[in-house]
């Protein structure tokens, strides 16, 4: 379930000023549970890429033009190109200023994977690290950088997610998975006292050739085969690890072919409808509204700042979701639904998704996901690229940092149906965060126009502006969101309103939460 549109006012009269004149009325105390996620809904990736050191998406500043869209077409990452990507060190995840940030998020899960961990040879000794993958694989990570994140994890209040690698390396002589490598991570973290929650086998099996070192012709059978593989070797090494699936991309959007773009796609019912017909403790799938400027200019499969507002550019996620969910029903029913990346665009995002503008996508993919029953979502990434919650060079929150921070604080397991909204005008309503009896309400007001509200119980205002859509600076009630100058995050304060009638500011977002709403709290 969406949030309820009832006005029909056209894209010319948002962007007009003045004032919406239809009121928008909200009593938490009759709103209607509707479902609940998981309490590490909102959750994040770091890719290995990051964790190994490797080639990762060269951000715009670096660039001199942007990349040759011929030299994008084929997008294999085991290829050297120089245009889209940079060098990037192994992380740092003992960084003090990064673990401060990720606790603030903290509960969540961590998924270690991307395109990238597809041909990843884990070097399970302690010897210098191999400068060359060998036969079969695309890249090296050793026992310190993978047990710098499992410590990572540990010090976040975080469970691990991953995927393994499926490339030539790791098949038998008939071109089946094989668990070797799987193993071996499997028990280095056993022993230096982590797990692995969750994995995917394959990152993105439907662009299966992009991590490269894997046979062009592999097919549906091959996944299916795959799956079985994996699900026989889970059981036994792994029983207490959740086995998702199948981690599909770039489905679901309409008008939108990215075959037609030159991408070789393997196509996710094909492989669900394959015998073995592959099976999953939960249904996984990632999700990009758009491909970055450094991979497309134009076309459905692209965005443009201008747009980032309207609403066939958010409702796309509920469009992609609703489609994924139906496959889930058809082959592996009463499983739940995660999003295990997403992010605004595919390729490390577009310059806008480092900005205030991005905050409303992010935002309202949460509140409305959430009413659709996806019970985790994981954004890619945390700290690499434009798209990243945290820049990857100052270790500063990104606007998007602020919005999942206020998200952590304020926003429950339990959600509720509100009931109404405006055309340009979101709300949301979960329990409040450490409250058992209170309702957070997220509006989301994309218009250029005031929005009329009325809430019949005292709130406190958590008010998200800035003074620059597409700047990187955004204020809570009119003060900048920033680091204490002692480096910690700081402590998140309302504005008291009483009930009745009151407006949300043009293009602002706003939590409202309220302690004591007379709800039963979470189940």
């Amino acid at each position: 379930m969406t949030a309820f549109i009832v006005s029909a006012c056209n894209t010319s009269e948002q962007s007009d000023q003045g004032k919406d004149t239809t009121l928008i009325s909200l009593s938490p105390k009759t709103m209607k549970q509707i479902a609940a996620v998981d309490e590490r809904y909102q959750s994040y990736n770091v890719e290995t890429v990051e964790v190994a050191g490797g080639q990762f998406w060269k951000p715009y500043h670096l660039m001199d033009s942007l990349p040759d869209l011929a030299a994008n077409s084929t997008y294999d990452v085991s290829q050297t190109n120089d245009q889209l990507y940079r060098q990037l060190k192994p992380l740092d995840l003992t960084d003090k200023r990064l673990l401060i940030l990720a606790k603030g998020l903290a509960p969540a899960y961590v998924r270690m994977s991307g395109t990238w961990t597809n041909g990843i040879y884990f070097q399970d000794n302690d010897q210098p690290k191999l400068t060359k993958a060998p036969a079969g694989f695309v890249n090296v990570m050793s026992r310190k950088e993978f047990g710098g994140l499992l410590d990572f994890v540990k010090a976040t209040d975080s469970k691990l997610v991953t995927s393994f690698a499926v490339s030539n390396g790791v098949r038998d002589a008939q071109g089946v998975w094989t668990p070797k490598q799987a193993q071996k991570l499997a028990d280095f973290a056993k022993s230096v006292g982590g797990k692995i929650a969750a994995a995917e086998l394959f990152n993105e099996p439907t662009m299966p050739t992009a991590g490269g070192e894997i046979s062009k012709a592999y097919n549906a059978e091959n996944f299916a085969k795959d799956m079985a593989a994996f699900n026989a070797w889970a059981e036994k090494a792994v029983p207490d690890m959740l086995v998702l699936g199948p981690g599909s991309v770039g489905e679901g959007s309409p008008n939108v072919s990215l075959q037609g773009m030159g991408m070789n796609i393997l196509p996710t019912e094909d492989m669900l409808a394959a015998k073995p017909n592959p099976k999953f403790d939960v249904f996984s799938y990632h999700y990009y509204g758009a491909a970055s400027m450094r991979m497309i200019r134009s076309g459905p499969f692209s965005v443009k700042a201008e747009n980032a507002l309207d609403a066939g550019w958010l409702l796309k996620t509920d469009t992609v979701a609703h489609y994924y969910a139906g496959l889930r029903d058809k082959y592996n029913p009463g499983i739940p639904l995660w999003i295990t990346e997403t992010a605004q665009a595919a390729g490390g995002g577009d310059p806008f998704s480092a900005t205030f503008l991005d905050t409303f996508r992010y935002l309202y993919q949460m509140g409305s996901l959430a009413k659709k029953g996806v019970k985790v979502i994981m954004h890619n990434t945390l700290i690499a690229s434009e798209y990243s919650l945290i820049d990857q060079d100052t270790h500063l929150p990104k606007p998007n940092y602020w919005a999942a921070y206020l998200w952590a604080k304020l926003m429950g397991t339990q959600v509720y149906e509100t009931g109404q909204g405006t055309k340009g005008v979101y709300v949301f309503a979960h329990n409040m965060k450490g409250s058992k009896a209170g309702v957070t309400l997220l509006v989301i007001n994309t218009n250029k126009k005031e929005a009329p509200i009325h809430i019949d119980i005292d709130s406190e205002h958590y008010l998200l502006t800035s003074s620059q859509l597409e700047g990187q600076t955004i204020q809570l009630n009119g003060t900048d969101l920033k680091l204490e100058d002692n480096g910690e995050l700081p402590v998140l304060k309302g504005k008291p309103v009483k009930s009745g009638e009151l407006t949300v500011p043009p293009t602002s977002i706003s939590f409202f939460a309220i302690p004591d709403a007379g709800i039963t709290g979470p189940k």
